[in-house]
């Protein structure tokens, strides 16, 4: 019951919303003490006191993979759904980094393509440091920019696998975002009025004012930024070509080390089939030979029972024959004397 999706959360990108972890990492985030003990019976309200005693992101870490609490919390808001708004609060929290941190992640995962970007393309503008855990337990430094770097660029995020997103010139070609504005733009358009204002400094007054309201510095101005611009979008698809080429180059290892595994899965396989028929071969010959040694036994035990029943017939025989013969008799000369008439044929002497 504790690890149920809430009854009245929707399905996001036609599936349950934890199906969006992988189940190995729901498995263990729901077999972690932080999860029994600290995620339990969580809302919407009491998540913002969890998350603001958050020190570090990361996904799961150490030999058994184990998950972080950040990890915890984000299958925890997908578990309840919090609605929108409280994630967009989470977004623009200015006074928690990790709050930000947890609530771009979320909205990564659940939001669409262009709320993805409206809402965390402003956060290129946080330099904060934050913590990260690494795979083998050690943490490293980085920055709140780096982080969402990564959620709108990467496949994978702190072990989590992003859904699919949509190139932004692509959105802009249809209307649905308008060109990045960067905020160094106005630092540079003044740093440009200065340099020209400079460079009229020898001239008059008036000619200071023509210039300024002149029409053609205006289109001039319209012109550098206009192209500035076309420079940002090329940029930006070069970037994701060549993204996308390293994409397709990581999947294409990907397939070979599955290709390579399933190798030596077979291998294994065949290795493991040979061994169990040599046991089963050699556990016949032991089951022959015993079976062997059993019948010479019973043959042995059956010709010494028959040599036992067949030496009192041999001894009875040959004490009758000698009674009959007079061989026996109590006289030695009398028994001799009946030996020699044996031998001669002749009967016995009384």
């Amino acid at each position: 019951m504790a690890n149920r999706t809430d009854p009245l959360a929707k399905n996001i990108r036609g599936t349950n919303p934890q199906n969006l972890v992988e189940k190995i990492v729901r498995t263990k985030i729901y077999n972690h003490t932080f999860w029994k003990e600290q995620c339990f019976g969580l809302t919407a309200e009491t998540l913002v006191d969890k998350a603001m005693e958050l020190d570090h992101v990361g996904g799961t870490f150490g030999g058994n993979r184990k998950p972080t609490p950040f990890l915890c919390l984000i299958l925890k808001m997908l578990q309840i759904q919090p609605e929108k708004e409280i994630v967009v609060e989470f977004i623009k929290n200015d006074d928690y980094k990790y709050v930000r941190i947890l609530g771009a992640f979320y909205l990564r995962l659940t939001g669409s393509d262009v709320d993805v970007y409206r809402y965390l393309e402003p956060l290129y503008n946080d330099y904060r440091k934050v913590r990260q855990k690494l795979s083998d337990g050690r943490f490293s430094l980085t920055h709140v920019d780096e982080v969402i770097e990564e959620l709108l660029t990467k496949d994978y995020s702190c072990d989590i696998a992003m859904p699919r997103l949509k190139k932004r010139w692509t959105l802009e070609q249809n209307g649905l975002l308008e060109p990045r504005k960067s905020v160094l733009e106005d630092d540079f358009e003044e740093e440009e009025e200065k340099e020209e204002n400079e460079g009229m400094a020898d001239g008059s007054e008036d000619e200071k004012d023509h210039y300024r309201r002149s029409p053609e510095r205006e289109r001039d101005r319209d012109r550098d930024r206009e192209r500035r611009r076309d420079s940002h979008r090329h940029r930006d698809r070069d970037y994701d070509r060549d993204y996308d080429m390293d994409r397709d180059y990581e999947r294409e290892r990907g397939r070979g080390r599955d290709r390579d595994r399933e190798r030596d899965r077979d291998r294994d396989h065949y290795r493991d089939r040979d061994r169990e028929r040599e046991r089963g071969r050699d556990r016949d010959r032991e089951r022959e030979r015993a079976r062997r040694r059993s019948r010479s036994r019973s043959r042995d035990r059956k010709r010494h029972e028959s040599d036992d029943r067949e030496e009192p017939k041999k001894k009875k025989e040959k004490k009758e024959k000698m009674k009959e013969d007079g061989t026996d008799h109590p006289d030695p000369e009398i028994a001799e004397a009946n030996r020699l008439r044996a031998s001669l044929g002749l009967k016995p002497l009384k």
